[in-house]
């Protein structure tokens, strides 16, 4: 079993600006992701079980060769254990039934037979062997709670007109929501990558905070007393390799 430096994937907020899996590798984990976040809302899990799994899945590659599992195995498995950690319970079975018609479009259910216990029991183990590899490590700090407070107190912030006329909240939560196609959870903290997202929203449409000239400190770090623009633009910059790589894979 051959392990990845810690390096390729951790690092914290002063990692460069790229994500940390070579490009070949990079979008395989895209693909994966795509699939456990599909997977995720066929299965009528919640955003914090979906991001949860996610990052399962990139901390257990993080430690592990790509070549060494089948990565939607590790899926499978990282929605079922998210699901528990989560307290959002789900069956194999249903797991079993989403992924094959995710793989398999128009397929019925799978029979009770040989092959389904084979994939079931295949779930469970490699479910125990992400356990010891993040040696029981599966809980996450989400920005999700932080995303929520930051646009609220923006709201106040900015004149109605501004809020109304521009999709901002919504666009910072689609821009978190893929910011789990790659490593970025496991890269930075929850509160800068929340603080990111809201930012490039803000980029996205012109919109600009209020006396921001004349304030004491940029309206970001209100937020996050710690968090610099050199933090900001390498979240923004991970992101964009992200998008750039969903008009790449097919």
């Amino acid at each position: 079993m051959e392990a990845i430096s810690q390096d390729s994937c951790g690092g914290g907020d002063e990692a460069p600006g790229a994500e940390g899996w070579p490009a070949p590798e990079a979008r395989v984990h895209f693909r994966v992701t795509r699939f456990i976040m599909e997977a995720g809302v066929k299965l009528g899990m919640q955003s914090i079980p979906i991001a949860t799994a996610c990052a399962i899945y990139h901390k257990f590659f993080c430690e592990i060769n790509l070549n060494a599992y089948d990565p939607y195995l590790v899926a499978m498995s990282s929605l079922y254990l998210a699901g528990k950690v989560e307290e959002q319970h789900l069956r194999t079975r249903d797991i079993i039934n989403v992924s094959n018609r995710y793989f398999h479009p128009g397929s019925e259910p799978l029979e009770l037979d040989s092959r389904f216990w084979v994939i079931r029991d295949s779930i469970v183990q490699c479910e125990l062997l992400v356990l010891r590899v993040l040696r029981f490590q599966v809980s996450f700090q989400h920005p999700h709670k932080y995303l929520l407070h930051y646009l609220i107190s923006l709201k106040n912030w900015l004149n109605r007109y501004s809020w109304q006329r521009t999709p901002i909240s919504i666009t910072a939560w689609a821009l978190l929501r893929d910011s789990y196609h790659g490593g970025l959870c496991l890269r930075f903290r929850a509160q800068h990558i929340a603080v990111a997202v809201l930012h490039l929203a803000l980029q996205v449409y012109g919109v600009e905070v209020p006396a921001e000239a004349e304030a004491e400190k940029p309206w970001w770090q209100v937020f996050s007393d710690d968090l610099t623009k050199p933090i900001i633009d390498n979240i923004v910059s991970d992101l964009i390799q992200i998008y750039t790589m969903d008009t790449e894979i097919p």
